[in-house]
């Protein structure tokens, strides 16, 4: 499904058109954008991680934006898709420039989502069926090197400006990138990615993949012996004006951060409840820490990597088998998804990965297993109803579906956090609504899951924003919120195992204001949905949630400022 942009939108500039440019400048530009949307299929580069590379991104996203605004002071936008398109395309870019501007590119260590780590995710999402598949692999492995130098300079331009990450987020790093190269294999994580190579390109292709690991073997050393020390004393709260930045960024939107932390507290207090009345199903007299510990322990379980990936499978296939033509009218492509396991050293919360424009790399979803051998079921069905099927798979791939009447924009580089992540929790939520969490352990796993997200609002602007716990607190009324408390707190009331939480700690802190978008976008989705359902039933008729959803998925990404007004004229 790649489209040409002159067929779709012949004659003059419109929004979409400029959208559309803007993706297949930026594919040009940045490999991983290309590999990511399976565009540039012959390319064979990685992405220039140096400042210059950061000031290039920049100067396309200012050009972008000076040609939005050439073409709205040439004659009004009155097509409701185009000015749509043109909304969110500005929302972006502009959230985009602000966080670049403020210098954010220059200190960006942490434990996910940074160059190295997005460099390394490139990998898995390679092609490798052909011979010439692995020698193009091969050829972005031999430039490795050179991105980790390039990103390594990027972060020297941060110490000269002053500009640091904190201690935890680089010892965190440190760990990390020693997994990836202490693999027993030669060349590390990167000697096992080439290890089913065909057998005559085996051994150049090792030989690459230790060249690769020295790289990261030396990013570490440095960030460890030079940027951790230098570092010392950066605290790990961003305080409230780069929060503030980073909260547009992550949700499209001007949130009240004071309306938003006391509205989570009301959430946790409803939460609690409902857990510790579910906690007696699942055992008698048990508070719901004490079930969920017996759940972990004694509960159903998965042994075995295989195992787990083939029942997170068949849940997905299942969940689709039962959506299909009652609540969602599913294209085929959107039929298929796949479980994977996450490579080792990811940071500990699954993932979802979307499919290439053409659907020739499906949706895969990701299970970090941190070692495990056994994977108990409480926790795992609300999380793939949330990562999987109707989550993530069926927006993003929607979007992908979409794509030709919309922009390939608005499916793919203008996604909002708040707005995928919202749906993806909305639908572990309609899940319930639906019936298909009448276990008692996978229902209290559901809550669990809504209590994190709830208390990940209440932690991520409580520690960035400086506030005190409240009077009602149970927990520290009175305090500051500070990451150590925070973390006290969040595994009093999280039945997660003390490795996610810590690992989760250190995400909030080194990605400020996106772990609020879960709970904060799934209120904006519930809100469209019931202003639709309400309208519907003041004309007189009967709310169609299929056709609702059908909708709602084919839109495109909206930020949180738009988004209940769009699903509530649906």
């Amino acid at each position: 499904m790649a489209h040409e942009l002159n067929d779709r939108h012949p004659g003059g500039p419109t929004p979409r058109r400029i959208a559309d440019a803007h993706v297949h400048a930026l594919a040009e530009l940045d490999p991983l954008t290309a590999v990511y949307l399976g565009l540039n299929p012959e390319d064979d580069r990685l992405t220039d991680l140096s400042p210059a590379g950061l000031a290039a991104t920049a100067d396309l996203a200012r050009r972008t934006l000076a040609e939005l605004d050439a073409l709205e002071a040439s004659a009004p936008v009155e097509d409701e898709a185009e000015r749509r398109c043109a909304r969110l395309l500005r929302e972006r870019l502009t959230a985009e420039l602000a966080v670049h501007d403020a210098g954010e590119g220059f200190r960006s260590v942490r434990n996910l989502g940074s160059p190295v780590h997005d460099t390394r995710e490139m990998f898995t999402l390679l092609p490798t069926d052909t011979e010439q598949d692995w020698l193009r692999l091969g050829r972005r492995l031999a430039r490795f090197p050179q991105a980790m130098a390039q990103y390594r300079q990027t972060l020297e331009e941060g110490l000269a400006r002053g500009l640091f990450s904190a201690p935890r987020q680089v010892a965190t790093v440190v760990g990390q990138l020693a997994e990836w190269i202490g693999s027993e294999r030669p060349g590390g994580w990167f000697g096992d990615l080439v290890a089913p190579a065909p057998e005559e390109l085996r051994g150049q292709l090792t030989a690459t993949a230790v060249e690769a690991t020295a790289a990261l073997a030396e990013l570490r050393d440095w960030m460890r012996d030079v940027y951790g020390p230098a570092a010392q004393g950066t605290p790990d709260a961003v305080g409230r004006e780069r929060y503030t930045r980073w909260v547009r960024y992550w949700t499209g939107a001007e949130l009240d951060l004071d309306e938003a932390y006391r509205w989570a507290w009301g959430q946790f207090h409803e939460l609690d409840a409902q857990m510790r009345a579910e906690a007696e199903k699942v055992l008698a007299g048990a508070t719901p820490m004490k079930a969920m510990k017996w759940l972990e322990t004694e509960g159903p379980a998965i042994r075995g990597e295989q195992a787990v990936q083939e029942y997170l499978q068949g849940l997905m296939d299942r969940a689709i088998a039962d959506l299909q033509g009652v609540h969602f009218d599913l294209a085929d492509p959107l039929l298929k998804v796949e479980s994977r396991i996450a490579p080792p050293g990811s940071a500990a919360a699954p993932y979802y990965t979307q499919p290439s424009l053409d659907f020739s790399r499906p949706g895969r979803t990701w299970l970090p297993t941190l070692g495990r051998e056994a994977f108990p079921e409480w926790d795992l069905v609300s999380t793939w109803y949330h990562e999987g099927v109707p989550g993530h798979h069926l927006q993003l791939a929607q979007w992908t579906y979409v794509a030709d009447r919309l922009s390939t924009y608005q499916v793919t580089l203008g996604g909002v956090s708040a707005n995928m992540e919202g749906w993806a929790l909305y639908a572990e939520r309609l899940m319930d609504e639906l019936g298909h969490l009448t276990d008692p352990g996978h229902r209290l796993g559901y809550l669990n899951a809504q209590m994190m997200r709830a208390l990940r609002v209440i932690v991520d602007i409580g520690m960035h924003a400086e506030l005190d716990f409240p009077a009602d607190s149970p927990f520290a009324p009175g305090e500051r919120m500070l990451p150590e408390r925070a973390r006290e707190f969040f595994g009093a009331y999280c039945g997660l195992s003390a490795e996610f939480l810590d690992s989760e700690l250190v995400r909030y802190l080194g990605l400020p204001g996106q772990a609020i978008g879960y709970k904060l976008g799934e209120r904006a989705w519930l809100s469209g949905r019931a202003a639709a359902r309400a309208a519907a039933e003041a004309r007189g008729e009967e709310f169609d949630l299929k056709a609702w959803h059908m909708a709602a998925l084919s839109q495109g990404s909206l930020g949180l400022d738009d988004l209940v007004t769009e699903l509530s004229a649906l």
